[in-house]
């Protein structure tokens, strides 16, 4: 199956230049080798995700909707999404039923489909409290179910902290009071955007749970990761700044293959051109550089095989920087896009 899998990465121009708009969308190589393919260039891509059940199944979150791809990425049509024009950033296959999809938006907004994504429809809305106001809308970055109780979901929310529901995405409840409460620490506190202090720990960009640790959930904040025990009433600082000099938390893995294993990727900021990709063997104890090379802008997504544990795929956010290991590490491959392009913003294989 390795050898048929591909590499995606989804590109936005959110931040590109009106005179050099560049490519966006979806580009696509085989992990075996051979050329990136621009295969939906009609719409920018905050996200990419292949299905777990089906790699022929390819979702792309888009500045119109959900797109989808049916023959594994060569080809994506708009699929039935009720709301044109609406930010699609994150989505999750719910563990029990492969046909049942959630998709994250942008404001806080959560659809669902019950027919393999080919329809969808909006739940009703979070309700989540507007704790720190930008320049852009909070975006839904990403979902975590729990394994052991499936009915749980985490969302982590751009510039306004974590949400959690216990009924399938129906409700929310706000995450946000103990992150809050952690930003009266005057090191994890940060404000570029916005009129709070609090925007730093407010500033979640991804959320996971390891299955050997499925009562916890872990988040990717603009202040490094963060641990909660207790369904989001209160929150760790797993202090990755121990073990990386920078801690610019944008995203953060469990390993679906290997037992205990967290993947996370760290830079210095939003917008800035040094990064690693860090690997944790014990859970997020403990943390070690894994990638061997240097980006030239801020790592945005890890991409890791649902299969192969050997194969981790990263992209940068500049110049269609993207690199790869097929051997667990020991050796990197730059696999830059092709052409002009703008902002990578999500890598993914399958």
């Amino acid at each position: 199956m390795a050898d048929q899998s591909n590499i995606y990465v989804g590109v936005a121009g959110y931040f590109g230049k009106p005179d050099h708009p560049g490519r966006v969308g979806v580009f696509r190589r085989g992990t075996k080798g051979g050329d990136w393919q621009h295969v939906l260039g009609t719409v920018q891509a905050f996200t990419v995700f292949v299905h777990p059940a089906d790699p022929t199944m390819v979702f792309a979150g888009t500045n119109d909707g959900v797109w989808r791809s049916t023959d594994a990425g060569a080809t994506f049509r708009r699929t039935d999404f009720p709301d044109a024009e609406t930010q699609v950033w994150s989505f999750l296959v719910d563990s029990r039923d492969p046909k049942r999809i959630f998709a994250g938006a942008s404001p806080i907004d959560v659809y669902r489909s019950d027919d393999g994504g080919a329809s969808w429809r909006k739940l009703p809305n979070p309700g989540m409290a507007t704790h720190c106001k930008g320049p852009f809308a909070s975006r839904v970055m990403r979902f975590a179910q729990n394994p052991r109780k499936p009915d749980e979901i985490f969302a982590a929310l751009e510039i306004n902290g974590v949400m959690r529901s216990t009924d399938s995405g129906e409700t929310w409840q706000d995450c946000s009071a103990g992150l809050i409460k952690l930003a009266e620490l005057p090191h994890l506190q940060s404000k570029i955007v916005s009129d709070t202090a609090a925007e730093g720990m407010l500033d979640s960009h991804a959320v996971t749970i390891n299955p050997d640790d499925p009562d916890a959930v872990i988040a990717a904040m603009r202040m490094g990761l963060f641990r909660s025990a207790d369904q989001g009433r209160t929150w760790q600082d797993m202090e990755v700044g121990r073990f990386s000099p920078t801690t610019y938390g944008r995203d953060v893995k469990a390993s679906p293959v290997e037992p205990n294993t967290l993947y996370s990727a760290l830079s210095v900021a939003a917008a800035s051109h040094d990064g690693g990709l860090y690997r944790s063997g014990d859970g997020g104890q403990s943390w070690k550089r894994f990638d061997k090379v240097q980006v030239h802008g801020t790592i945005m997504s890890i991409g890791l095989h649902p299969r192969d544990a050997a194969q981790v795929y990263i992209g940068a956010r500049y110049d269609g920087e993207v690199f790869g290991t097929q051997d667990a590490g020991k050796t990197w491959q730059a696999m830059p896009l092709p052409g002009e392009v703008q902002h990578i913003y999500s890598v993914t294989c399958g």
